[in-house]
């Protein structure tokens, strides 16, 4: 028996999900700023949340106040990861631009 619950677990469960269907979109929208271990870190980042959603109402307090403090910093240092990927790729395109500027 699925015994789902409304409560915070549910919204952070869904936030977490909508984060890492953003990685899995990623590929789709900036191909060259996405990497193969997305698709595997998504994927069980997926199954992460699906489990906080069936499972979540168990959490006492402090145990779900950590969940959000592990969340919350998992998608910064995703987000900060995903931004250095697209300066880095602008920089390699800006330097092979300029290379082939010079050749000419």
């Amino acid at each position: 028996m699925i015994n789902i619950g409304f409560g915070p677990n549910i919204i952070l469960g869904f936030i977490l999900g909508f984060g890492v269907i953003l990685l899995y979109l990623l590929r789709i929208v900036k191909p060259e700023v996405a990497r193969d271990e997305d698709i595997f870190f998504a994927t069980i980042g997926l199954l992460y949340s699906s489990i906080l959603i069936v499972h979540g109402w168990r959490l006492d307090p402090i145990l779900l106040f950590s969940q959000v403090l592990s969340i919350l910093s998992l998608l910064i240092a995703g987000w900060e990861n995903i931004r250095l990927r697209g300066l880095l790729s602008n920089i390699i395109k800006f330097k092979n631009k300029k290379e082939n500027n010079n050749d000419k």
